[in-house]
């Protein structure tokens, strides 16, 4: 499935916001100048600019333009607002990503199962557990299952590059939204197997609930941080209520 328009603009326009060549406080082009040069519609254009609003890459100030309001994030940050692989973060912070597939079977889903992943009980499932470094240090522990009739050519290889890239450019899925959760738990024996947590005695998770364009639950995986390196960065936006109480 081709990408849509607006997401290869947004693609571009981020690249160039996050690279400096929009610094902060610089107005973009204009609408007709990125209408020119993407050869595309004005609503194309608009809806590539209001997906970088809602990612706190730039802000539009009525009768101006747009508005570069991006500050580089700190190593190892992970954002709320988007879904992005841990080789797109490594990319995205400028790090060396390493991944290791500890471990690749297929299972069925029971009770237990379905009960702490959404999938129902008698999915096919692939179980999939992956260590990931950052400059050859191993930092996340990925315990993931992934249903089999969204992916049946997976293999262990191709579970140790890219698996989005995969989904999306291979098999030509539209990843749309995740159901994600933050906990911090007590380390388990795994997680101190494969990462070196001393001196902490817990990790960091973010369990993820990942959605195609069809609605159709593909991907339930836990990842558990070392917490030295754990940090999250979001963009909030407060949105003004319909009656603020005086006073307030």
């Amino acid at each position: 499935m081709p990408r849509q328009k607006f997401m290869e603009i947004y693609a571009v326009l981020k690249t160039r916001v996050e690279s400096g060549a929009y610094p902060v406080g610089q107005m973009l082009p204009s609408e007709n100048t990125l209408i020119q040069e993407f050869d595309c519609s004005r609503n194309t254009v608009r809806r590539a600019i209001s997906e970088l609003v809602r990612d706190g890459y730039v802000q539009t100030h009525q009768g101006l333009g747009v508005c570069s309001i991006f500050q580089p994030i700190e190593q190892s940050s992970y954002t709320m607002g988007t879904i992005e692989s841990f080789r797109e973060t490594a990319l995205r912070t400028g790090q060396h990503s390493g991944t290791k597939v500890v471990s690749f079977s297929r299972c069925t889903a029971d009770q237990a199962i379905s009960r702490q992943t959404g999938f129902a009980e008698g999915t096919q499932l692939f179980s999939l557990c992956r260590l990931h470094d950052l400059d050859g240090v191993p930092i996340i522990l990925n315990l993931s299952y992934l249903r089999v009739d969204c992916m049946p050519g997976l293999t262990a290889e191709i579970a140790g590059g890219s698996l989005y890239r995969y989904l999306e450019e291979e098999l030509g899925m539209t990843i749309v939204t995740s159901k994600r959760t933050l906990t911090v738990e007590m380390a388990t024996e795994q997680d101190s197997r494969w990462i070196d947590l001393a001196p902490y005695n817990c990790v960091a998770v973010v369990t993820n609930q990942v959605y195609n364009s069809q609605g159709v639950l593909f991907e339930y995986t836990q990842s558990r941080h070392h917490p030295r390196i754990f940090r999250f960065q979001d963009n909030a936006v407060r949105r003004p209520s319909a009656k603020t109480p005086v006073g307030v």
